[in-house]
C-alpha cells in the first residue's frame, strides 16, 4: 500500500510541514491579532470594568475598533471563532458584552464577505450591539439569541436573527432591514428614521419612532392610526 504521507517527505528523508499545519498556524495568528485589538479597545473604553451604554460611547468605541482591526486579514469564520474565544475565556473583561458587540460589528462591517453567518446558539452570553451600523450590501445572519441594542444605527444592511432579541432593537436605524424570527423586548425601533423591522413573534413594546416600518407576525404595527411618529 502506498504511503499517503509520502508526498510530504523530502528526498533526503526530512519531512515537509503539512499545509494544514500552516493553515492552523495562520488562523491562530489571526485570532491572536483580533484578540489583541479587542484588549486594546477594553483598555481605552472599559477601565475598571465600567462601560456606560451611551451612544457617544458606542461611537467612540467603534472608531477605536476600526483602527485596531486595520490591516488584519480575517474571514467570517475568524469572527465566529473570536465570539467563542470571548465566551470561554476566564478573563473577566471579556464578559463586557457592550464593547464586544461593537468590536464584532466592526469586524463584520469590514469583512470581505458580503454575507456572514455567525453560529452562536451555543454561546453562554447574549452579546449586545450586534449589527451596529451594518452598511448597504452586507447581510449578517446570527443563529441564536442576542442581547440589547441589536442593529442600532443600521445603515442599509440586512440583519437576520434566527432567535430572539431584547430591548432597543433597531434603535436609531436609518435604512435597511432587521428580521427577528422570534420575540423582541421593549423600546423596539426607538429613534429609527427608516428601514424595516420584521418580527416573527411578539414585541413587548415600541420606542419613540420617527419613521420606517415595523411588522409583528406579518401585521404592520407602525405606522398605524394608534401609533403616531414621534418628533424629537
Amino acid at each position: 500500500m502506498k504511503n499517503p504521507f509520502e508526498a510530504f517527505q523530502q528526498t533526503d528523508g526530512r519531512k515537509r510541514e503539512i499545509p494544514l499545519d500552516k493553515i492552523l498556524k495562520f488562523k491562530e495568528e489571526t485570532l491572536s491579532k483580533i484578540l489583541k485589538g479587542y484588549e486594546d479597545l477594553l483598555k481605552n473604553e472599559a477601565k475598571d470594568l465600567v462601560w456606560l451604554m451611551q451612544y457617544s460611547t458606542v461611537i467612540k468605541a467603534y472608531s477605536i475598533a476600526e483602527k485596531k482591526i486595520e490591516g488584519i486579514e480575517y474571514t467570517a469564520e475568524d469572527i465566529e471563532e473570536f465570539c467563542y474565544a470571548l465566551d470561554r475565556s476566564d478573563q473577566i473583561p471579556y464578559l463586557i458584552t457592550g464593547p464586544a458587540g461593537v468590536y464584532i460589528s466592526t469586524l463584520c462591517n469590514y469583512a470581505k464577505e458580503e454575507e456572514i453567518t455567525l453560529h452562536l446558539r451555543d454561546l453562554n452570553v447574549k452579546i449586545n450591539l450586534l449589527g451596529y451600523r451594518l452598511p448597504p450590501n452586507k447581510k449578517l445572519i446570527v443563529e441564536g439569541n442576542v442581547g440589547d441594542f441589536t442593529g442600532i444605527g443600521l445603515d442599509g444592511g440586512e440583519l437576520i436573527i434566527e432567535g430572539s432579541g431584547k430591548n432597543y432593537t433597531g434603535a436609531g436605524m436609518k435604512r435597511g432591514k432587521i428580521i427577528i424570527r422570534h420575540n423582541l423586548g421593549f423600546n423596539t425601533g426607538h429613534g429609527m428614521t427608516g428601514g424595516e423591522i420584521i418580527v416573527g413573534g411578539r414585541i413587548k413594546g415600541l420606542g419613540k419612532i420617527v419613521g420606517g416600518k415595523i411588522f409583528e407576525r406579518e401585521h404592520l404595527i407602525f405606522p398605524n392610526e394608534g401609533v403616531k411618529p414621534f418628533y424629537f
